[in-house]
Parts: C-alpha cells; sequence; structure tokens
C-alpha cells in the first residue's frame, strides 16, 4: 500500500493510519534526509526480527539503529556524556548516525551487542511519525542489489513496486537520496567517524 504524505499539513487519519500499522508489529518503509529506509516500532522484538530476516542482518554481529523524535527520548534509550550530548545538539537533526551505549530500556535483541545507532533525520514525515509514535523506530537502509536500477531506492512507486507486498505500508515522500548517513561512534566518548556520508560534522 502506498501512502501519500507531505512535509506538512497532512491529513491527521493518514498519519494514525501509520501509528496504527506501527503499533500493530507493521513494517514501513519511510523517506529520511538521505536514503529511504525500512522500519518498525523499535520496542516490538518480532517487528525487528522480520526486518532483520528481510535484509540478512545478524543482530548479534551488526548494530541496529532506531530513531529518536528528541535529544530527551535518546537518553531513554542510549548513555552519554555530556560533551556527545554537546556534539549531537549542534548536529542532530541531521544526516548522521551516532554509535552510543544503549540502556535496558531496549528490547533483548539490542542488547546483544550493547550499542545502539541512534538517527534523528531532518526530515519533517519521519520526524511527525516518531513524535506521535511516542517510541522509536527501529531503522534501517533499504535492500538493495548493486545490478539493480537505482530508482527502486529512491522513487516510491518503484519502491512500492518492489517492496509493497513485503511490508505493510510504503510512504510516499517524494524522490529520496542516494547517500547514506555519517555515522560516529560516540561509545569512548571521543567522536570518531565510522563513514563519511552526507552528514558533515560539526565538532565545535
Amino acid at each position: 500500500m502506498l501512502l501519500k504524505l507531505y512535509k506538512r499539513n497532512n491529513n491527521p487519519a493518514d498519519l494514525q493510519q501509520v501509528i496504527d500499522i506501527l503499533n500493530d508489529g507493521g513494517i514501513i518503509i519511510y523517506p529520511t534526509d538521505t536514503m529511504y529506509a525500512i522500519g518498525c516500532h523499535g520496542l516490538k522484538e518480532r517487528a525487528i526480527e522480520r526486518i532483520c530476516q528481510l535484509k540478512n542482518i545478524d543482530p548479534k554481529k551488526n548494530n541496529l539503529s532506531i530513531i529518536c523524535y528528541d535529544l530527551s527520548s535518546i537518553s531513554e534509550y542510549a548513555k552519554f556524556d555530556n560533551n556527545t550530548f554537546k556534539l549531537m545538539k549542534r548536529n542532530l537533526p541531521g544526516a548522521f548516525t551516532f554509535i552510543l551505549n544503549g540502556t535496558v530500556r531496549l528490547p533483548k535483541i539490542f542488547r546483544n551487542r550493547k550499542e545502539v545507532g541512534i538517527r534523528m533525520p531532518d526530515n519533517p514525515i519521519i520526524q511527525e511519525l516518531a513524535r506521535l509514535l511516542d517510541a522509536p523506530i527501529m531503522t534501517t537502509t533499504l535492500p538493495y542489489d548493486e545490478n539493480e536500477d537505482i530508482e527502486y531506492c529512491t522513487d516510491p512507486e518503484l519502491i512500492d513496486e518492489k517492496f509493497g507486498n513485503i511490508v505493510d505500508l510504503v510512504i510516499d515522500g517524494g524522490i529520496g537520496g542516494i547517500e547514506g548517513s555519517t555515522i560516529v561512534n560516540c561509545t569512548n566518548g571521543e567522536a570518531e567517524i565510522v563513514r563519511q556520508g552526507k552528514g558533515r560534522l560539526d565538532e565545535g
């Protein structure tokens, strides 16, 4: 199912439909400030497992990431010092994934690694959904085959054609990007750029 959402003034019933799907353990595809992503309610283990199977992610070997609505909600699910807080405050919302030490509020599937990726995309659609859900959204980029046309990762109609039978909803938020987020590891209190992506880190 394809649902068109806009940067502002969305029909509350459309937004509620997305929230209901997430609360029911459904999987959705949505725009971010980088690439289109696939995600679910970040506290529903079975939905997270579905996405891990779909992407062949082993949670014991790969960090899982969540989208949080604001900095105070990040503190519920991740531990960080004052310097990391200031760094995130300068750079979020933005095209970054901050790797932090997770807290016990996260489901067991995250605690295999003890670390969690934190996203606060600069995209009003997913920001609004995270606010309304009032819970983290587990997030990962769409599965992509390099031999495939890039439009299957950027064009919502083609994304729906490819994934519509696998997921519960595809959100059409316009054409998506092709560059990933910049990954910054802050688990040791120092900011280390693990992968340079779209975001340019302002270290102050």
